[in-house]
């Protein structure tokens, strides 16, 4: 492999807002199931002679690849829903990119991924660039030494293959797509950059602003400026040894609701750099068996989203794909989407923000983790922290959740507190939570029990009464006992339904038994003492390799409200009555 002469450096926030080079497009692609191109016969990695070198081939040299010849795939996307033969395939594939670069000995180059999935290793003109692990989570490196003026290269070796000790593990039920499946830019950002910045409502005292600005260097005495012009603040604010500004500001903003989604132009400048931002204000608490919006008690109307691609299937990636979803949750009266199982990418929050939708973010701490690996630790915490790092100035999030659906032991207990006790670290504004499970009910009677319980704000759970357990029926005789003083989030429940299947109301897999499911499992949340939201599962149906019923599934989980062409089930307006209701209740 070539030698790492770049590294990779803490994420620069709000890459959008950089001077950059857009590296979306075509790229040229070579699918590599023996991973030739980077191992030799003998397994061991290739020093020189892998693909990542982008050897111009000819015919007296014994080159046997051509990203030149080779076919394109459009970046982003995944390789699974854009070519056929690709449609099962879990591994590596490489990708390679011409683009062209002017070189200023004033600015720096910090090449910046929004995810690849799932573990990356990034060349620039042949030389290794460094390596991320994580499908869901952006990562940059500063490149500067390896540009060159005039034409460059990149290569990305892409490879999704599932390991045991990885998060998320080897079963999951969601497509694993492969490729580089968010945005890919070039930002030409000053030697000295605003690397990161916080701007929020100052949680002790009202009336304030407060955050700060870190430069990417221990510069100090920098002159930073911070820009709200609505609200009439121009704050000049200087680094201190560390190259971080602190500042705090007297203001009464107009606070970000679902029904005035206000949010503000936010600039923070210095001399050769000007970052533009759009920052919304809110609180969000809990107290007791409440969950506070500004102070005022809110019931969260939701529905869960997969990041599928609307219509084409696929990974979803553009802000076009973000609004036609979040319309679709808005057409179904929602005022909360629960992004699961990973975080989502950025248009997706950003537009949820602007539509006055909350947002609950998660990470894929799913099913059977492997709790005692300090590696698979280390990574769900590193996943925890690009997250609540890439969102942290994002209002419309008010709760990140730090598991789903994962079975009880000691040694789960030990790995989810310490991952909720760092999230804390991370952020002391928004709540906690995480998809717990009640998969029994002896004599009628639901009992929530789970050690997290202490280390979570809200205790969520998943539900299957009526496709998993019982039937639509049971739901009447249904009890729930929820014995913690905290809001009670229902993060799942429904069944599967094949949109424009038709039949009785008691025979599986018809929109009219989907119907009868949600009728009577609204019914009976009606009943459950301090609820304070739902989710169902799902919006949208969605690939999963583990739905093969043939003329059914067909590799669809079909439990969406919505087919994945667009075409709403009868179930998407008995919640959309039943959300009415809610939403007159809590006017």
């Amino acid at each position: 492999m070539g030698k790492a002469v770049a590294q990779e450096v803490p994420l620069v926030s709000n890459i959008a807002a950089r001077n950059n080079i857009a590296l979306n497009g075509k790229w040229s692609y070579i699918v590599d199931p023996l991973e030739n191109g980077y191992y030799d016969y003998r397994l061991m990695p290739f020093k020189n002679n892998g693909f990542f070198e982008n050897k111009k081939w000819n015919n007296t040299d014994l080159t046997e690849y051509n990203f030149a010849t080779s076919a394109t795939m459009d970046i982003p996307s995944d390789w699974n829903s854009k070519e056929e033969r690709l449609f099962f395939y879990e591994g590596t594939v490489w990708f390679q990119k011409d683009f062209n670069y002017k070189k200023d000995a004033k600015t720096k180059g910090i090449l910046h991924f929004g995810a690849v999935n799932y573990d990356a290793k990034v060349y620039v003109n042949g030389k290794l660039a460094g390596a991320h692990v994580g499908g869901y989570t952006p990562f940059n490196f500063d490149v500067t030494d390896l540009l060159v003026d005039g034409n460059n290269f990149v290569v990305v070796k892409a490879d999704n293959k599932r390991h045991k000790d990885n998060v998320p593990t080897v079963n999951m039920d969601w497509w694993n797509y492969g490729g580089i499946t968010r945005d890919v830019t070039l930002a030409q950002v000053p030697n000295t950059y605003i690397e990161d910045y916080l701007v929020q409502l100052d949680k002790k005292e009202k009336g304030k602003i407060s955050g700060w600005i870190k430069l990417n260097s221990e510069s100090a005495n920098q002159s930073i400026s911070v820009s709200i012009p609505e609200l009439k603040i121009k704050k000049n604010v200087t680094t201190d040894a560390k190259g971080i500004a602190y500042f705090e500001i007297k203001a009464n903003p107009i606070l970000w609701t679902p029904e005035k989604p206000k949010l503000y132009d936010v600039t923070i400048s210095k001399a050769d750099e000007n970052i533009a931002d759009q920052i919304g204000f809110r609180t969000i608490e809990a107290k007791g068996k409440e969950i506070l919006l500004n102070g005022k008690k809110v019931f969260l109307r939701g529905i869960s989203i997969h990041e599928e691609a609307p219509f084409r299937s696929g990974r979803g990636w553009s802000q076009d794909d973000a609004i036609t979803l979040l319309n679709w949750a808005k057409e179904l009266g929602c005022n909360y989407v629960r992004l699961a199982h990973y975080p989502h990418n950025e248009n997706m929050v950003r537009e949820a923000e602007k539509m006055g939708i909350m947002i609950w973010s998660e990470v894929p701490v799913y099913w059977t983790i492997s709790w005692t690996n300090p590696d698979t630790y280390a990574n769900a915490e590193r996943q925890l922290h690009d997250m609540i790092y890439r969102d942290k100035n994002r209002c419309g999030i008010v709760i990140w959740s730090i598991a789903n659906e994962t079975p009880h032991s000691d040694e789960r207990d030990v790995f989810l507190s310490k991952l909720a006790k760092y999230a804390r670290t991370q952020d002391n504004s928004r709540l906690i939570s995480m998809a717990m499970e009640v998969t029994k009910s002896p004599n009628n009677v639901n009992t929530l029990h789970d050690n997290m319980n202490e280390y979570v704000d809200i205790v969520s759970f998943n539900q299957y009464l009526g496709w998993y357990r019982g039937t639509n029926e049971s739901c009447k005789d249904m009890q729930w006992v929820i014995p913690y003083n905290k809001p009670v989030i229902i993060s799942e429940f429904g069944g599967e339904a094949l949109q424009g299947l038709h039949g009785d109301k008691k025979e599986r897999w018809n929109e009219e038994y989907q119907e009868e499911l949600y009728i009577q499992n609204t019914q009976m949340f009606n009943r459950i003492e301090g609820l304070a939201g739902v989710s169902p599962w799902i919006l949208v149906d969605f690939r999963s390799p583990r739905r093969q019923l043939p003329n059914i599934q067909d590799f669809f989980n079909r439990k969406g409200l919505i087919s994945d062409q667009g075409i709403k089930k009868k179930a998407f307006y008995v919640m959309k009555d039943w959300y009415a209701q809610k939403e007159k209740e809590y006017k």
